[in-house]
């Protein structure tokens, strides 16, 4: 007596029955992906968030960043004076 093996396809080909496999495969995917969609989403709203906070820091920064940058022109305006005397 000889025995060939057989492969599952070839026994699913042969008795006809097929298995819900393909369908929760799909299922998988579907929320898998949602998953990804979502953690994508929330990423993207971090990033905004961060975004408003930066606006927000250089709006109430902006007089003092006026004051300094004008202390550095005055001092860069008299070392010019004083290393062409």
């Amino acid at each position: 007596m000889t025995v060939e093996p057989i492969t599952t396809r070839d026994y699913e080909a042969r008795t006809g029955n097929r298995t819900l496999a393909p369908a929760k495969l799909n299922e998988i995917k579907v929320e898998e992906t949602s998953e990804m969609l979502l953690y994508e989403e929330l990423s993207r709203a971090r990033i905004r968030d961060l975004e408003e906070g930066v606006r927000a820091q250089r709006a109430r920064s902006g007089a003092r960043a006026v004051r300094r940058w004008t202390k550095v022109a005055r001092w860069a305006s008299r070392r010019a004076e004083r290393l062409q005397a």
